[in-house]
C-alpha cells in the first residue's frame, strides 16, 4: 500500500469499508409482473442503432433479445447505421478476439449466444459502409441486408404481430 499522509489516512478512515460485506442484499427481490412465455407464433424484433461500447443500449438490447428467444419468441435484430458496429468480428486488440479490456468481447460473445440458440441477426450493408466496414468482417452467421430492408423488416415483424423493442442512441 502507499505512504499516505495524516490527512489522507484520515479521509480514508472516516467511513469503514465495506460498509457491507459481500454478498450482501441491497435491493429487494420481488417480481411484479408474470414471467410471460411466448405463445405460439409470437415474434419479438429489435432495431439497434447505438454503437458498441459507447453505452450500455446496444448490449443490453442484445440481453433483452436473448431473454425473449429463450422465453420461446420468434426473435430477430436487425443492426443499421452505426449499429451495424456492433456484428464486427475484427473486434479485439492487439489481434480480433483478444479483449483489450474487461467486456470488450460482450457483444461478439453474445451475439453468438443468441445466434446458436436460433435467433437471427440482420446487419445493414449501408450502416457498414458509413464506417468502412466489410461484408466479410460480419460475426459468422450475421445475415447482410439491404439498407431498404429496415423499413421492410419492421413492416414484417409489425404486420406479425411482434413485440418491437427500437433502440436509438444519439
Amino acid at each position: 500500500m502507499a505512504d499516505l499522509a495524516e490527512l489522507e489516512k484520515q479521509s480514508l478512515d472516516e467511513i469503514p469499508h465495506p460498509s457491507l460485506p459481500e454478498g450482501s442484499s441491497l435491493y429487494g427481490t420481488t417480481k411484479i409482473f408474470p414471467d410471460y412465455q411466448a405463445e405460439n407464433g409470437e415474434a419479438y424484433f429489435t432495431l439497434v442503432h447505438g454503437i458498441a461500447h459507447e453505452s450500455s443500449v446496444s448490449f443490453v438490447a442484445i440481453l433483452q433479445a436473448t431473454r425473449a428467444l429463450r422465453k420461446g419468441f420468434e426473435t430477430a435484430i436487425y443492426f443499421y447505421g452505426p449499429g451495424s458496429l456492433n456484428c464486427l468480428a475484427t473486434r479485439g486488440f492487439p489481434t480480433t478476439g483478444n479483449a483489450a479490456f474487461p467486456g470488450e468481447m460482450n457483444i461478439n460473445n453474445q451475439l453468438k449466444t443468441f445466434m446458436a440458440e436460433g435467433g437471427k441477426v440482420y446487419c445493414c450493408r449501408f450502416g457498414l459502409s458509413l464506417h468502412g466496414a466489410r461484408e466479410e468482417d460480419l460475426i459468422e452467421g450475421v445475415i447482410p441486408a439491404h439498407p431498404l430492408d429496415v423499413q421492410d423488416a419492421l413492416i414484417h415483424y409489425a404486420r406479425k404481430g411482434a413485440i418491437i423493442n427500437s433502440t436509438y442512441m444519439f
